[in-house]
Parts: structure tokens; sequence; C-alpha cells
């Protein structure tokens, strides 16, 4: 049944927050539960109730299985797929099992972001528009008949306005202990929902659900929070809830947090919180019987974490993103000595790829479904000639020369006349993706978005010849360290230490080479400007996207780097824009080879 939003958020932040500290309790899931047999004293079996915890996260706007920037269906190299459509068929075979009354479904986070989808209905036919419509995500996990979901850092993506309008448009809350007002410091959403299910015997099961975010939208997502919101550390909120939690009845408590279980942090120590902090949170805080784990993109079916201070194990689990898996937390409970006992919790997930779409989901947004296909189907122009990112991560490739161009001529422009207008300006990209593709010929929007499937827009920022040489040396952490004559496999030569490849940055306007049998650090070799060695003294514009310039990633310099320029539209929609403009791509007016990987001085490929 839809949950009565009143209980949680008022009129204000802080009328929010006050609403949660009151009750937190909405939508009883009156049920009769499972009974399990067991010996309990003087022969009487023991009271027992099993319920069941469904989880998701990282769907990043996936409803149909499908994918808008190939315009098919999708597929990966381990036949994964993904979207609500299908989680909800599993989701209905699980709660047939077990009981609709027996069961809970919630979210980790980040919802609102990551398709032409979702990013169609923030920016083409914005849902904040007066009389605008019902996001797709609200609209299938309404239908599914979600009981709560933890704020995802892509939440903030496109502004608190357009968060605000989606959280208007949910039938039950957005939980983010750790997202509070700026200036009253009090929650801005509802930091916990408890659910009451029902024993066989009629007993309730009070089960509370706290939600916590990422501390990275501090620095992430800075243009549209600062002054705004604050994000403290998980351990931190998770240790003040808790208890208010047990001490309200609470007999089972589950944090759906949208932090990875890593112990590690993109940002080093720009902010003072750890970004992945769920196995913290189980191991520092007692009272919590199993965490659902988001923003990682890993799997984990159970990990179990034993808390210190209790010595008791906290189960946790992470499904995959974009609703490639299903996690499904199962608990036992045993009344004792007048309460209810976590007897037992296991954890699995279920790989959605066995599933069917679910009709309801899929046809309650066919519609907005073909909007979009149609939208990503313009052409904008054409190009002389057909460019991949299949080998983007190792070379330098016309098809990110593109990027750093049109981000390059963009700044120009915006500087001209000024202050900084005789001043070279660098740009950085990533390969985002390995399958972005421009095709020869007809160029559409959803190839020319392709290369950009983030919401960053543009800066440019002052820096010198020295710390462009830091910046290349810490992006040159990528590869694997390969000695001169070894075999070099791509498949091993990237993404050393973990690194994704959006935290790998070319950088255009310069030359330079990256000794891979060399160590991290001291890779970069004939770092060259204009045809002489790069003057570390020497000053430039970096052109660079906002997640860099805030600290994303952590590269050194840039993001206490002077910014002489910003723009709030996305970096996706000027490269539309420019192809447009343009109407044909030619990559002999741009592309360059800037950079190439060596071992000793001898060219890898």
């Amino acid at each position: 049944m839809p949950l009565d939003r009143r209980t949680f958020l008022g009129s204000s932040a802080a009328a929010g927050a006050g609403a949660a500290l009151a009750g937190g309790v909405a939508g009883p899931a009156e049920a009769v539960g499972r009974q399990h047999g067991g010996g309990h004293g003087h022969g009487r079996p023991a009271q027992r109730y099993s319920f069941t915890v469904l989880g998701t996260t990282d769907m990043h706007g996936n409803v149909f299985n499908w994918d808008y920037f190939t315009d098919k269906e999708f597929d990966d190299a381990d036949h994964n797929d993904v979207g609500l459509a299908k989680i909800s068929t599993m989701v209905e075979g699980i709660r047939h099992e077990k009981g609709r009354r027996n069961t809970l479904l919630i979210d980790a986070g980040d919802t609102i972001q990551g398709t032409q989808l979702s990013y169609y209905y923030a920016r083409i036919d914005p849902i904040t528009a007066k009389r605008g419509p019902v996001h797709p995500m609200a609209q299938a996990m309404n239908a599914m008949g979600y009981d709560a979901a933890a704020l995802g850092n892509h939440e903030f993506n496109y502004g608190i306005p357009v968060l605000r309008k989606f959280e208007s448009q949910l039938d039950f809350p957005l939980l983010g202990a750790n997202a509070l007002d700026a200036k009253t410091l009090k929650p801005a959403f509802a930091p916990y929902v408890m659910k009451k299910l029902r024993s066989p015997e009629g007993r309730e099961v009070r089960v509370a659900i706290l939600g916590l975010t990422n501390p990275g939208i501090a620095i992430w997502d800075k243009a549209n929070v600062q002054g705004k919101m604050t994000f403290p550390g998980l351990e931190e909120q998770a240790a003040k809830w808790v208890p208010k939690l047990r001490s309200m009845g609470a007999d089972v408590v589950i944090v759906s947090a949208h932090s990875g279980a890593d112990g590690t942090s993109s940002y080093g120590d720009q902010v003072p919180y750890v970004e992945n902090a769920a196995a913290l949170v189980a191991e520092q805080v007692p009272g919590i019987d199993a965490i659902l784990v988001g923003h990682a993109h890993v799997e984990i079916p159970e990990r179990r974490v034993v808390n210190k201070a209790s010595g008791k194990e906290v189960v946790l689990s992470e499904p995959l993103k974009w609703g490639q898996r299903l996690t499904v937390f199962d608990f036992d409970l045993v009344w004792e000595r007048g309460c209810w006992k976590v007897e037992r919790v296991g954890s699995r997930v279920l790989n959605s790829n066995t599933a069917v779409e679910d009709r309801k989901i899929t046809s309650l947004l066919l519609d907005e479904h073909r909007k979009v296909i149609a939208y990503v189907n313009e052409v904008i122009g054409t190009s002389t000639v057909a460019m991949t990112t299949v080998d983007a991560p190792w070379k330098d490739e016309p098809i990110i020369d593109l990027i750093n161009h049109v981000q390059a001529e963009t700044v120009k422009a915006a500087l001209a006349g000024g202050e900084w207008a005789a001043l070279p300006v660098l740009s950085q990209a990533s390969c985002f993706s390995r399958t972005a593709v421009i095709p020869a010929g007809d160029v559409t929007i959803k190839d020319a978005a392709g290369l950009y499937p983030f919401e960053n827009t543009l800066e440019a920022r002052l820096v010198t010849g020295a710390q462009i040489k830091d910046y290349l040396e810490f992006s040159a952490q990528y590869y694997v360290q390969t000695a001169a004559g070894a075999p070099v496999d791509t498949s091993k030569l990237t993404n050393a230490g973990n690194t994704p490849d959006y935290n790998y940055d070319a950088v255009s306007g310069l030359t330079y080479e990256i000794d891979i049998a060399k160590a991290a650090g001291s890779r970069i070799a004939n770092l060259m400007f204009e045809g002489k060695p790069l003057d570390p003294a020497a000053q430039f514009v970096l052109a660079v996207n906002n997640y860099r310039a805030s600290g994303g990633g952590n590269f050194p310099h840039v993001a206490a780097a002077q910014q002489v320029w910003a723009n709030s539209d996305e970096i996706r929609n000027t490269i539309i824009a420019w192809v447009t403009a343009a109407g044909s791509v030619d990559p002999s007016a741009f592309a360059s080879v800037d950079w190439k990987l060596t071992r000793d001085g001898t060219p890898v490929f």
C-alpha cells in the first residue's frame, strides 16, 4: 500500500526530519507470517517468524533491457541483462513463494541518472515542468511496490529541484540520514522508515530501514549542494541513529547504504569521511543486522563482518549494477524472553538474465521508451570515417580527440577577449565506454551522447607546466607495470590498482610518452609543448570536467586551481551542439597522436 509521505516529509527539511523523529512509521505491512517448528522450553514450540528483504542498487535509469546508446537489447560479455522490468518479475516470483506480506523491497541509490531514458525526463521533457511527466523510474518503482530507497550521489546530478520533484512522485521515502540541511544540520530527507510485519501468532515485528548516502556528494556535486546540504560520515550517523531505532522498538535493523564495502576513498583526504564505508559501519556500529551495499558496482552475494563491540555478525550484500542482480536477504527470528531475536541472516544474489521482462512494467512505460528511442535516433550531422573507443584505453584515438577538441574550442571561445585569452588551452578526456562508436555517415544524438554517459559539465582551471606533469604521472598509474620485451596483453594492461577507465585522462595540447616499464610516478617522458620541453613555470588553461575539477579521482592540483570559467550545460550536450553546428565530423581537422605508450623509449604499439 502507498506510504503516507506526511509521516516523513513536511514543508521543509526540518519539518521532514521532525516528522521522522516523531515516529518514522509508515505503511504497516500487516502480515500472516510463515511459521517454523522447533522446541522451546517445557516442550512448547518456539514462536518463529521468517521474512525476506529484496534489494537493488545503482539502477541508473534502467527500466527496460535496452541500451539506448547502441539502440538495441542490452548485452555484454557475460550476457547480463538490465532493468527494473526483469527485476520486477523476480520480485513477484519471490513474493509468491514467500508470501507478499513477508517481503520488503528496498534500493541503495543512484536511480535517476545513467541512461537516455532518465536524461530525457530530467532535461528534454523535464519532470519539473508545469504539469510535467512523472519520472519513469518513479512509475516503475511505485508499480513494483518499493518500501524505501537510499539516496545515491547521482541523485544530485540534475540539481536539488529535480531530485525533490522525483521524491514527491514516489509512493515510498527516499532515505538519507547523513544528508543534512547545511543551515540547521537536521536531516534534509527522512533518515529511516519503520515497517511492521506480523508473525503467525499476530505478534508485531518492527523492521527499521536506515538510509545512508555518500559523503563524496559534497565534492562531486559541489555546484548543486554547496551551502544547501552537507554530508557527514556514514559511521558517525549510523552510530547516532541505530541506537534510536533500537530504543523505538526495532526488532531488526537494516541499513541501505550508498557506499561500497572496501574502505577506500577516490577523493583522498579532501573530505574527512570514507567513501566506501559499508563494512566500517558494520564493524563499528552495534545493533545492525544487515546492510544492502551500493555505489561500488561490484557483486557481493554475501559478506559477513563481525561487529567489534557486540561480536555479532552483520551480513552485507551488493547486487550488481543496473538491475543485473537482485539481492535476497532471508531473516529467521525467534521469540525469546518477551522479544524477537534474530536467529539467522543469510543473503544471496539472483541473476536477472534468467527472468523475462514483467509486462506490467514494460506496458506502463512503453510510450516513454518509444519517445526516447525516437529522440536518440535524431540525425545531427555526418562523419567522414568511423571512429571507436575499442583501443582508446591504450592508444590516442581520434574519438577521444573529438571530446578534447570540442572542450578546448568551447573554452577558447568563452575566454576570447578576456584576461586569460592569450593562454594556451589544454583539455582532459577519458574513455568512459569501450564500446562507443561514431559511424561513418549519419551521426545521431545517441552516437554523440555515447561518448559521454555522465552528466559532467565543463570548467576551465589555471595550471602550470609542473602541475600538468604531476597530473599526467597520476593518470599514468592506470597502467600495469610491464617490463621491456615482455608480452603485452591489452586485457591485462590497464586498470592497475582497480583504477576505473573514467579515472584515466588523456590530455590534449601536449605531446608525451608513458613508459609502462617504469614504476608509477616516474612514467612521463618527452613531455613537450609546441615542439619544446614543457616549461614547469608556464601557465595553461585546462578544460576539465566538473567531476575532476571538484576532486573526483583525487588528481593532484586541479581541485585547488583557480577557476576562470564554468558552464552549466552537460559536456554531452556541448558535443551534440558542436556536431550539429559543424554538420560534418572530419578527424583530419582535429585528430593527432599526442601520446603513446613506450617501454624504455620503444613504442608498445
